[in-house]
């Protein structure tokens, strides 16, 4: 566990801002909050914040968020309150420490929508600050490094599934590659240990013809780069168990069919030196087709960034290759806390963080859908898809993922735009409104105001906007008909025979129709049969119809009443007169 002079020193190597008074005096609070309290491994609860805190500090974060590291559990674990927090380090780490609390507070809880609702909390919390999402990935990335010490394997499973589902998955989306192959690695390793250790005991077997015919080629890549006059750093790394058993999956091969366990990357300073890197590599080597991707000049959807390619290299060896500059290698490996660099100040540009505009339109959808798995659904297809770039006849750029329709197009721009489609030109030509776009599509959305969205449309849209857009659209006309949809109340007199079953059979009829019963009584009982009135509901004047056209098939003998309620309230009088 680092001391407080250890994290300073940690972070000051990247921030000259710091003031280390406030992580200090962060330090110092949370160890008299938790001096009581133990993991359940055992250590000391002060290790965990401080690991997290460790985390954040790897990430190059701010101090403000370290702080919220190091006090993030102690509104939630200890008497700390708020006000405390606000009052001892100020609104900005309070407010974090309260975002971190809220998403913690659901984790214990299992309830039937537990994955959607903890993701739907998740994000509400971190559209108002970005940092409390890297708090909470920095905050599972240690509990998971430690979920060994957990005794109860459900909770342990439970966890470990959640960490795969929900957090790997966004901290992809924010851009944190290597955060995103641990936590997905340890996600793996509990819940399919067997499938793991196999991988791992494979790789093992080769590990030293792996590791010399990984030099070998090193030194060659370096050789003809040098012979070229390019100065660059070449990073060799391993896939982890769980990528490689991914890919086998996906692929359906073995582990020996599966040859590009290491893949390379290859660092430069200039984005032009990376397109001379790759004519270098293809012009000495044979490609492998369809693995070259140029996410240079078509970034991912989370702003990921390098060129892509495989060839059959040195020794006929098959060769993932990555090729990108410092700036994009930089965020690669941390993400949108690459953003954080310190120039001026630790405070960041807000303008950096337009690429994940993504988080509003999700809280936009949270609020006018309140089902949680089809948030869930739209999370999904917000996170974890590439993209493509198309323009409005203006030269806007629409940026919508891979597979994206017209109708995706026109909601992106408004959701107005949407509702109002009738039709679409893609280039200047006509064309259906369910075909795919491409990279640099123009789109003309052509509306008209009696147009409105169909159904149908929820096969071909691909972006949450567009999906919910489309569903909200018809919830809001189904409650505007239900409102406005005229019942019938009708009363009927049967005379059901007293044999078992039968009552069960006439109701089962009014149901089956669908009619409801509000109200039933027994009018008159004989050895033969019991006579019933029902006051039934009428939806459908047609279902009512076809529910009597059966009663009269089935022989019962029944009548129709009409004033019910007059006709009930006379015939208790004249009971109660008899009964007198």
């Amino acid at each position: 566990m680092l001391d407080q002079k250890d994290l300073i020193k940690k972070v000051k190597n990247y921030n000259k801002f710091l003031n280390p008074e406030t992580l200090s005096k962060a330090y110092n609070f949370a160890l008299n909050a938790h001096k009581n309290q133990k993991r359940d491994s055992g250590d000391p609860y002060l290790s965990h914040p401080v690991a997290v805190a460790s985390i954040l500090s790897d990430l190059k974060l701010d101090s403000a968020t370290i702080a919220t590291g190091l006090l993030h559990d102690t509104i939630e674990d200890t008497n700390t309150t708020y006000n405390t927090v606000k009052k001892e380090f100020g609104k900005e780490v309070a407010d974090l420490v309260d975002g971190v609390t809220k998403i913690s507070e659901l984790e214990g809880k299992i309830i039937e929508n537990s994955k959607a609702e903890n993701i739907r909390k998740l994000i509400l919390a971190t559209s108002k600050d970005i940092r409390v999402l890297l708090v909470k990935i920095a905050d599972r990335l240690h509990n998971m490094r430690t979920l060994n010490s957990i005794l109860e394997e459900k909770r342990r499973t439970r966890i470990a599934k959640e960490t795969m589902e929900i957090y790997a998955p966004l901290a992809d989306r924010m851009g944190m590659n290597h955060i995103r192959d641990e936590l997905e690695d340890l996600s793996f390793k509990m819940l399919n240990p067997e499938a793991r250790n196999l991988v791992v005991e494979r790789l093992s077997l080769n590990k030293k013809s792996r590791e010399s015919t990984f030099n070998e080629i090193l030194k060659n890549f370096y050789k003809i780069l040098n012979n070229n006059n390019i100065e660059a750093q070449i990073v060799g790394r391993e896939k982890t168990p769980f990528s490689i058993w991914r890919k086998m999956q996906s692929k359906r091969v073995s582990l020996e069919q599966l040859t590009d366990i290491i893949g390379f990357r290859v660092i430069v300073n200039e984005i032009s030196t990376c397109y001379k890197v790759l004519g270098i590599f293809h012009s000495n080597w044979s490609t492998i087709p369809g693995r070259f991707k140029d996410f240079i000049s078509t970034p991912k959807i989370n702003n990921y960034k390098s060129i892509h390619t495989a060839v059959i290299g040195p020794m006929k060896e098959r060769i993932e290759i990555q090729i990108r500059t410092k700036e994009m290698h930089e965020f690669a490996e941390r993400g949108i806390a690459s953003h954080w660099i310190y120039k001026s100040s630790e405070k960041i540009n807000s303008l950096a963080l337009k690429e994940y505009d993504w988080l509003r339109d999700l809280v936009d959808i949270m609020e006018n859908d309140t089902n949680p798995e089809h948030f869930l659904e739209y999370t999904k297809l917000q996170m974890f898809q590439d993209n493509v770039f198309c323009f409005t006849p203006k030269g806007e750029v629409i940026k919508l993922p891979r597979g994206a329709t017209a109708i995706d197009f026109a909601y992106a721009v408004h959701t107005k735009i949407g509702d109002t489609l009738k039709l679409c030109e893609i280039n200047g030509r006509g064309s259906p409104i369910q075909g795919q776009l491409k990279n640099g599509d123009m789109v003309n959305i052509i509306g008209s105001k009696n147009a409105k969205p169909q159904l149908s449309w929820l096969s071909y849209a691909k972006t949450g906007k567009a999906r919910a857009s489309i569903r909200r659209f018809w919830q809001n006309k189904k409650n505007i008909n239900e409102k406005v949809q005229k019942k019938y109340v009708s009363s009927l007199c049967i005379k059901i025979p007293n044999l078992p079953g039968k009552l069960g059979e006439v109701s089962s009829l009014i149901g089956f129709h669908e009619n409801n019963i509000i109200n039933m009584e027994i009018v008159d009982k004989k050895t033969s049969y019991i006579e019933f009135i029902f006051d039934i509901q009428i939806n459908d004047l047609k279902n009512y119809k076809n529910l009597i056209s059966e009663l009269k098939v089935k022989e019962y003998k029944f009548k129709l009443i009409r004033h019910r309620k007059k006709d009930a309230f006379l015939r208790r009088i004249f009971k109660n007169f008899k009964r007198n």
